[in-house]
């Protein structure tokens, strides 16, 4: 059975850091390109981040580009995405995602339904 299991999630004030671990089970995902969505109240499910398999070829929104850093530990089966300097909009649920398909292009990472697998999601809010 194929499992990504969010953690990491949780109340912090603005200004500090999280990360948030992705381990995945029930086959390799060393080929995978791995993502992080997130889903606030009200809002749409949007692209944060992403990472190929060849070079840990990354992607980022603009809105979190020089605050977050996505990674991965390929014999781990594990990602993460580091997420400092957090604001109050960094406020939702955080999923993670993976696409069994190599490609890595800045349009396919962004789009929500080119992914296979997701995780159950961690909530991540941003309060002081």
């Amino acid at each position: 059975q194929v499992q990504l299991v969010e953690s990491g999630g949780g109340l912090v004030q603005p200004g500090d850091s999280l990360r948030l671990s992705c381990a995945a089970s029930g086959r390799t995902f060393s080929r995978d390109v791995m993502g992080w969505f997130r889903q606030a109240p009200r809002k749409e499910r949007e692209f944060v981040a992403a990472i190929g398999w060849v070079n840990s070829i990354t992607e980022y929104a603009d809105s979190v580009k020089g605050r977050f850093t996505i990674s991965r530990d390929s014999a781990k089966n594990t990602v993460y995405l580091q997420m400092n300097s957090l604001k109050p909009e960094d406020t939702a649920v955080y999923y993670c995602a993976a696409d069994r398909s190599p490609t890595f292009s800045g349009v396919r990472v962004r789009t929500w339904d080119a992914y296979d697998y997701w995780g159950q999601g961690t909530q991540v809010t941003v309060s002081s």
